[in-house]
């Protein structure tokens, strides 16, 4: 029996010292909903997860500009069903001018509505989204995934000479008005093909911010395997800590007592 070197008591404070530390792991775990609370958890799996993190921004970020452009097409078919409108009214005042029964007061008061509706579909063409140009005409490309996928939204302008006939047209005649109706149902024709040019946007950037959410809940999925924490079996895990704990604070006790023992070999 020896006093200077107890090797029960060492034993027993190794032990008790790895049961505090995994204790202390498994309440960190729980406090933060995470398995990896350090990169030595799980070394690979961080790496891992970082990635997932990082992909996951981006595809919000695309999400954002998918939606964006998704309202920029909205915005865009607003005011070209508003021209429609507007050349409809138009196409009718150049039929009501040819009627032989109206007086040329008649119709330069038509001429006074179709030169109006002319200055409004004028005006929607230089309207704008957020400092974009909505009719310039020109292709614009969005990013459509959290890499270098791409879709181009093909331009609209109704700056063209198929508008502009329309739009520049004179009903203060009959043969004015038969020029103009032909002009406006033109442009009617132009409109439809821009109407429809809209709309395959809106339906293809609608596939991609689909697309983009089922991503990202996949992702998201994967990601949580790798650091979220299972709370049922982490807490198993805790209690059997808590009871290790518990249980080596007493054994170590008892064996720091031991060596109290030689002092009744010594009376």
């Amino acid at each position: 029996m020896v006093i200077n070197t107890n090797i029960s008591a060492q034993t027993s404070a190794r032990l008790l010292s790895a049961s505090s530390t995994q204790l202390s792991k498994s309440l960190a775990r729980l406090s933060s909903g995470s398995k990896i609370t350090s990169p030595a958890d799980d070394v690979a799996g961080l790496a891992v997860s970082m990635k997932f993190d990082a992909e996951i921004k981006r595809i919000g970020a695309a999400t954002d500009n998918v939606n964006n452009a998704i309202s920029f097409n909205q915005t865009q078919d607003g005011y070209l069903q508003k021209v429609s409108d507007a050349l409809n009214r138009m196409s009718e005042l150049s039929i009501m001018s040819q009627d032989v029964t109206k007086s040329s007061d008649d119709r330069a008061l038509y001429q006074k509505e179709f030169s109006a509706l002319g200055t409004y579909i004028n005006d929607l063409g230089t309207k704008d989204f957020n400092g974009v140009s909505l009719f310039s005409g020109n292709a614009l490309t969005v990013t459509t995934d959290s890499e270098t996928g791409k879709f181009t939204m093909n331009g609209v302008s109704l700056a063209g000479t198929t508008y502009t006939a329309a739009t520049g047209a004179d009903v203060s005649t009959t043969t004015l008005a038969a020029t103009a109706l032909t002009n406006v149902e033109a442009a009617i024709k132009q409109l439809a093909t821009d109407r429809a040019t809209v709309g395959a946007s809106v339906s293809s950037l609608t596939m991609y911010a689909d697309q983009l959410g089922v991503l990202k809940d996949n992702i998201s999925a994967a990601n949580s395997q790798i650091k979220d924490v299972d709370v049922a079996q982490e807490s198993t895990q805790y209690a059997r800590y808590n009871i290790l704990v518990q249980a080596g604070t007493a054994m170590l006790a008892q064996a720091n007592a031991t060596p109290q023992t030689v002092l009744h070999l010594l009376q």
